[in-house]
């Protein structure tokens, strides 16, 4: 962004000099020299570390924010975390613990939202009183980093970091946003984004042992890839269970079975109710593809659901025992060439995505506009 704004400067587009002037207080004789010098006033950009986090994960965040230009601050949030334990402990006489501890699912959950909550307290206090700090007028916004998938699966805490004043990124699911990132660091010159999307997703909220890391998809119980393709048949399509598990029965046939594929579907569907209700608090987001599931704003289906399914799911297991009791085909596979089912799968990382209701897997270069 901040590149493309001083390019309008040196082009001399006169109103772009005026808003630049007016949002990053330049005086109109010294507009920035560069991109850097733009970002380090507009854009500020904390590292929130609590002990659970890896160095790794801080020396990332450094280097981008280099780069970048933005002004960067490293803050770790132990001491306040470990005042709400504390404050806890005084009013139950009992002191959480994570499951790696030997904690309980629920201590472990308190643990994890505690820390994602107080980022959120956080990052609007420094919004509020860092252009105090630097004697600037006004006040910052909050930009949220929860995406598509995140937000499709609730694979996040209510009111926490995922909360702010508008959500770049909340429209746009975990592969579009991968493949962006690989973009910007060959074509933006910002290579701190290669290190970055090739790290494994983590929430960095449980403790690290040598025999245990936190990961976003094995908490998840499904990959980012499965739950973005879920998210273009959920939406796009508009596919409940059924129609759901009939189109992956095609799409994954000769890699799963239809059990497998049962199970998938109802794992889905069943965090999918559980969590609808967090759609509905969602931040505001920009919304840039058409699969966005944003809850009252860009999708108007119902919020609450009987989370057993009933109907649905006694109609997958039916087509599941149908579909066992047929005597499956002959089918000779060359170990050197990829089966359909897995170039069917490939094409769907991106924004193509068969119809809903295709028998043949092929269909899978069919691809939409993506374009809201």
């Amino acid at each position: 962004m901040c590149q493309q704004v001083v390019k309008a400067l040196e082009e001399g587009n006169e109103q772009v000099k005026l808003d630049v002037a007016r949002i990053a207080h330049y005086e109109k004789a010294s507009l920035p020299k560069d991109s850097q010098d733009l970002a380090k006033r507009i854009l500020h950009t904390v590292y929130m570390g609590s002990e659970n986090s890896s160095e790794d994960t801080r020396t990332r965040s450094s280097n981008l924010a280099k780069q970048i230009g933005a002004s960067h601050l490293d803050v770790k949030i132990d001491t306040v975390v470990s005042s709400l334990v504390l404050l806890f402990s005084s009013l139950t006489g009992k002191t959480p613990h994570y499951k790696v501890d030997g904690g309980s699912t629920a201590e472990n959950l308190a643990l994890q939202n505690i820390q994602a909550r107080v980022r959120m307290v956080i990052a609007y206090m420094l919004a509020t009183l860092l252009p105090w700090v630097r004697s600037k007028p006004g006040f910052f916004l909050v930009l949220g980093s929860a995406n598509v998938d995140e937000g499709l699966r609730g694979y996040l805490t209510k009111y926490d970091c995922s909360s702010a004043d508008i959500n770049p990124i909340g429209g746009i699911s975990k592969q579009d946003l991968r493949a962006f990132l690989r973009w910007g660091a060959e074509n933006l010159g910002y290579s701190a984004l290669e290190e970055i999307e090739a790290a494994p997703p983590t929430a960095e909220l449980e403790p690290i042992r040598k025999n245990y890391t936190q990961l976003d998809e094995v908490d998840m119980g499904m990959t980012y890839e499965e739950l973005s393709l879920y998210g273009r048949l959920r939406k796009i399509f508009q596919c409940g269970p059924v129609s759901m598990f009939q189109h992956l029965c095609h799409r994954w046939h000769g890699r799963l079975t239809p059990t497998e594929v049962a199970t998938k579907v109802k794992d889905f569907f069943c965090y999918y109710s559980i969590n609808r209700h967090k759609m509905t608090t969602l931040t505001p987001s920009y919304h840039a593809e058409n699969y966005s599931p944003e809850d009252n704003r860009f999708d108007h289906r119902q919020f609450l659901y009987n989370t057993w399914w009933p109907w649905q799911f006694r109609k997958v297991d039916e087509e599941v025992k149908k579909m066992e009791q047929q005597k499956p085909p002959s089918i000779i596979m060359s170990t050197d060439e990829p089966t359909h089912a897995e170039i069917a799968t490939k094409h769907a990382t991106g924004l193509g995505v068969p119809a809903a209701a295709a028998g043949n897997v092929s269909t899978a270069g069919v691809t939409l506009s993506g374009k809201a």
